[in-house]
């Protein structure tokens, strides 16, 4: 089970990923490949849908517009779509980089605070399972 202090609460997680269980590593690895992967396609499927609405809007702009209003959609439409492709793909590959340097252990900007989060979560659920032990009946001799 966890290690506890004598005030019951839980242990902090080890400094360094060699004292880290390996199932930890293996974990973080696999959360670090799908979302950076995820925001990738996400990236990706933006640039996608850009040019398929660009090909499909542009003909019926000019069509049944002025010429000077289609170009000013179809350039905003080109540049808010390379701009959002590009902002999720710069969003994607910081967060692998943030990912990767968590999980080898070089502790990046906001790496205490995730830490501190998760030693939170851990000990609200050992307190939640203390609590519901002792009122719940059927458990450790109650009626």
């Amino acid at each position: 089970m966890a290690d506890h202090y004598p005030t019951g609460r839980l242990a902090p997680a080890p400094a360094t990923p060699h004292q880290q269980p390996r199932s930890h590593l293996i974990v973080k690895t696999a959360t670090a490949l799908t979302v950076g992967g995820s925001l990738l396609i996400l990236s990706s499927l933006i640039l996608a849908g850009t040019v398929v609405a660009l090909t499909i809007a542009t003909p019926l702009l000019v069509i049944f517009s002025p010429v000077i209003v289609p170009a000013v959609i179809t350039i905003f439409l080109i540049c808010s779509g390379f701009l959002a492709s590009g902002g999720f793909g710069v969003v994607s590959v910081s967060v692998l980089s943030w990912i990767y340097r968590y999980v080898t252990g070089k502790h990046p900007p906001g790496a205490a605070q995730l830490d501190t989060a998760q030693e939170r979560l851990a000990w609200k659920a050992w307190e939640f399972k203390e609590r519901a032990e002792q009122h719940l009946p059927g458990t450790h001799g109650c009626p």
